[in-house]
């Protein structure tokens, strides 16, 4: 074959086929700090748009005083995520950062024998999640919700998103109902 030839045969060769469009990707949810199980929560109770909110600190926002100073908030606007055993049964009690449980208060609200401090095996079990990272829902089992009465006093609480070192806000009454908690008096009162 000579020169001639090849030029011809390249000029009426068949073009390759043109690419086939693909199709566009699932669309995906925007990147989170937040635990993954809390994220998908989240999606699920149509609230991803708050995934954006949560904010992630490079120090541990493990007790409610580390996450009020990491946020810049008051330590009363913080949620505590507490898992206690009511006769044995979990139960997730939501307080303010500033207060304690009145656990004989919570007996009385669950009409319980006895109420204890769940360990955290047991925490981990119930939520999925460690201590000082536990959010108020988006748990791996449905649990009875408790929720201080004193969280609806502020526009904006902080509570954890999963893990030692995220947090997101929401106004308190959306976050009760979001919990399925049920509002309750059970801090202790001061003497």
């Amino acid at each position: 074959m000579n020169e001639r030839d090849t030029t011809a045969a390249s000029a009426t060769a068949p073009h390759p086929p043109a690419p086939t469009p693909t199709a566009p990707a699932p669309a995906t949810a925007p990147p989170t700090a937040a635990h993954p199980r809390f994220a998908e929560a989240l999606r699920e109770l149509g609230l991803g748009d708050l995934a954006g909110k949560v904010r992630r600190f490079p120090d541990a926002t493990r007790t409610a005083a580390e996450a009020a100073a990491a946020v810049g908030c008051a330590l009363d606007e913080i949620v505590k995520s507490l898992v206690f055993e009511a006769d044995g049964v979990p139960v997730l009690v939501l307080m303010d950062g500033a207060s304690r449980v009145d656990l004989e208060r919570v007996r009385r609200e669950l009409g319980a024998a006895a109420v204890t401090r769940a360990n955290a095996d047991r925490v981990r079990e119930t939520t999925g999640y460690a201590i000082g990272g536990i959010p108020p829902f988006g748990h791996r089992t449905k649990t009875t919700v408790l929720a201080d009465r004193g969280l609806l006093d502020h526009a904006v609480v902080w509570a954890a998103a999963g893990t030692p070192h995220t947090v997101f806000p929401m106004d308190p009454a959306s976050l009760v109902a979001h919990a399925n908690g049920t509002l309750v008096d059970v801090r202790e009162r001061k003497a």
